[in-house]
């Protein structure tokens, strides 16, 4: 299984990347793993602000629907529309071009509160 170190992670299987002002956000090699072949992204909140922990989309695969879960309060400013003709990127690229959105966030003090890569393996249990 795949944790990048310089990643951060939540509970919930997103990791985040932050770049300067941007977080970008994709689940998880775990997260792809347990929900299997990806058929499906659904965003359809860019340009919208919404609070750490809110719904921001949902990833269908072959067996199950989840939700996508926003790691950090902030604007939704760009969703990653390559995953609309080539979900199945999610899967083979979680952490690359497999990415979901991006989000100018608004309250840095919320990374301190994500996981690093330790602590997700403990998570998981890699």
């Amino acid at each position: 299984m795949n944790i990048p170190a310089e990643l951060k992670y939540t509970k919930d299987h997103e990791w985040v990347r932050i770049e300067g002002d941007t977080a970008i956000v994709g689940i998880t090699d775990f997260a792809q793993g347990e929900l299997g072949d990806i058929v499906y992204v659904e965003v359809e909140t860019v340009d919208e602000t919404l609070g750490k922990d809110e719904v921001f989309g949902t990833v269908e695969a072959v067996k199950t629907v989840s939700d996508l879960f926003l790691p950090l309060s902030g604007e939704i400013v760009e969703f990653n529309e390559a995953l609309e003709d080539a979900p199945e990127t999610v899967n083979s690229d979680p952490y690359g071009e497999g990415w979901m959105v991006k989000i100018a966030f608004s309250d840095a003090d919320e990374i301190n509160a994500l996981l690093s890569a330790d602590d997700y393996k403990e998570l998981v249990g890699a």
